[in-house]
Parts: C-alpha cells; sequence; structure tokens
C-alpha cells in the first residue's frame, strides 16, 4: 500500500447518518424532527409556503399597482462586432443570423446593439437597432432596415 492510496480513497465515502440510536448519538429521542405535528409524522407533505393553516405571508401582503413585465418585449441581441462574420456585400437578416447560430430561430425579435467594430459594408435587417449601431452600420457604407414585430 502507497501514501498516495491512502490519501486517494480518505473521505470517498460518507456513512450514513443513523437516527434513533440514543442520546449520545445527537439523533436520539424525536431524531431531528421536533415535537408533534405533521412534521414529525412520516409520510408528511406540504405545499411551499404553506403555514400549518395560518394565512401565508405571500397572502397577507397586500398587492398594488399594475407590473408589465408580462407584456415586455424581450429582444434577442447581436453585437455589431459579431456581424464581422459574414461576407462583404453580405444581407444580414434574422434568418442569415440564426445560420451563423448568433440568435435562437423562433426566439423573438432581433436588435443590434453597438458594441464591437464593423468594417463590412452590409445589409442589415432586423427588429430594432441602437443609435450606436446604426451609426457604426452606415459609417462602415452599410445600410440599416428595421422590420415589424
Amino acid at each position: 500500500m502507497r501514501l498516495q492510496e491512502v490519501l486517494q480513497a480518505a473521505g470517498r465515502s460518507k456513512r450514513r447518518r443513523r437516527s434513533g440510536r440514543g442520546r449520545g448519538s445527537g439523533r436520539g429521542k424525536t431524531c431531528g424532527r421536533g415535537h408533534k405535528g405533521a412534521g414529525q409524522r412520516a409520510g408528511r407533505k406540504h405545499r411551499y409556503g404553506y403555514e400549518g393553516g395560518q394565512n401565508p405571508a405571500l397572502f397577507r401582503i397586500p398587492k398594488r399597482g399594475f407590473s408589465n413585465a408580462k407584456f415586455r418585449t424581450v429582444y434577442q441581441v447581436v453585437n455589431v462586432g459579431a456581424l464581422e462574420a459574414f461576407e462583404d456585400g453580405a444581407r444580414v437578416d434574422v434568418e442569415a443570423l440564426a445560420q451563423k447560430r448568433l440568435i435562437r430561430p423562433g426566439g423573438g425579435p432581433v436588435k443590434i446593439l453597438g458594441t464591437g467594430r464593423v468594417r463590412k459594408k452590409l445589409a442589415v435587417v432586423a427588429h430594432a437597432f441602437s443609435a450606436s449601431a446604426g451609426e457604426k452600420i452606415r459609417a462602415a457604407g452599410g445600410s440599416i432596415q428595421e422590420i415589424e414585430r
């Protein structure tokens, strides 16, 4: 037996916890389940946030106002720097971006953002453009076209 073999095996298997084996075990008597009630019984299940029949905190807190989160538009973003993957003079639309795996096909509208540099003359077609992205594409001699969502 070698030292490295001993060290590799050390701590590899953890002993299972033996509950209900006396006070000295640290898990004796109630076995960590507390006193009385559903939590002590076998097979007890409860819903997340359940407070034993008391009105749960989530229901007690007043709900006010309106959230637009359900109706917001979530864009798939592509940075201008990523458009360098296309050849000079290419038409870059949603299908072309999906082919290059820059977006997920059918994953929602596409927005072009201005991070990075573009040196190629591209005709970019997307649902939205940031101001800086539009400037950079036009400065490189390309064109932008917004499409309806």
